[in-house]
């Protein structure tokens, strides 16, 4: 499975301490450069990340339509421009992002998008973690996450923590 990752799901996920859960859900990321310079940025706060250029299971990749990459930034990041073109090239199974019109822009390709509540519904449902609740509180006071009262709730349902 080829999976590319935007920056959210892997900076929110860095701030929680559970990065780990990629790896075991998908074995392997690729990530643009774009990506890895808006990871790097991390380190202004605190978060260590030069272990990204050593690690072996996520791979920084180049993109090589760079046309495309400065049409989709009239509308995105450069990141997010850059994980769908990266998505595209490579054919990738799955993009993680969570940004709203990046995830729309993706669908728009045709490619399959996969936020990071997803990941943890995921991680839950491939019992690597026994509870989803921590992880979604400490997104929400650590990383300053974003969750919708109803979707948080829905979510807890969803995997029978509610």
């Amino acid at each position: 499975m080829i999976v590319i990752s935007d920056t959210s799901p892997i900076s929110n996920l860095l701030r929680i301490e559970q990065l780990h859960l990629l790896k075991a859900l998908y074995g392997k990321l690729f990530i643009p450069e774009g990506v890895y310079q808006e990871i790097s940025r991390l380190e202004a706060f605190g978060i260590e990340t030069s272990w990204l250029l050593k690690t072996d299971w996520i791979v920084v990749q180049a993109v090589q339509n760079q046309l495309l990459v400065t049409e989709l930034k009239d509308e995105l990041d450069l990141g997010e421009a850059e994980a769908i073109a990266l998505s595209i090239e490579v054919g990738g199974d799955r993009l993680l992002m969570d940004e709203r019109l990046g995830r729309q822009v993706a669908q728009r390709f045709g490619l399959k998008v996969t936020g990071l509540l997803g990941v943890l519904v995921a991680a839950k449902q491939s019992d690597l973690i026994t509870e989803l609740k921590p992880l979604l509180d400490a997104l929400v006071s650590q990383a300053k996450f974003r969750v919708h009262p109803d979707l948080y709730r829905q979510i807890l349902q969803d995997v029978g923590e509610a």
